[in-house]
């Protein structure tokens, strides 16, 4: 790409002088097959750890009662936390506690969500793509703590 229609300061901040398109996405090679682990924006850093939050949504998605979760960071003092926001089947019991005890089993202390937020539905757009952004301007207003 050349860059952005009419728009050279957003070209200007994706596009290198050697000419390289910074497309956002965070990659890892597992021998030679690269696998896409998330985007830039989304990257939280907990304690100095980098935490992908598709790594944790996969996680809390194997769990039997969840259809789908979208995890995001939110700034704390001195640091940044996992937040999870969950939508259950219908009729599901499951809770905010059954959940954490689940992610407890299968993610290191530091990626483990600090807040699982469940909700009727995940604000989506008209794709279905989870908007993320509504989530983070949410729970910049929340509490800390496993919520429900």
């Amino acid at each position: 790409m050349r860059g952005y229609y009419r728009a050279p300061e957003r070209t200007a901040a994706v596009i290198d002088a050697e000419g390289w398109f910074n497309t956002g996405d965070l990659a890892r090679f597992d021998g030679e097959i690269l696998s896409i682990v998330g985007r830039t924006k989304e990257l939280i850093i907990r304690s100095g750890f980098n935490v992908y939050p598709a790594e944790v949504e996969a996680v809390l998605n194997d769990h039997p009662a969840v259809v789908q979760s979208a995890v995001i960071g939110r700034s704390v003092p001195g640091n940044e936390e996992v937040v999870a926001y969950v939508e259950l089947l219908p009729g599901s019991a499951a809770t905010p506690a059954d959940l954490t005890e689940h992610a407890a089993r299968l993610l290191a202390p530091y990626k483990r969500p600090s807040e699982i937020i469940v909700l009727d539905a995940l604000p989506a757009g008209s794709t279905g793509k989870i908007l993320k952004h509504r989530l983070a301007d949410a729970a910049r207003d929340q509490g800390t703590g496993v919520g429900g």
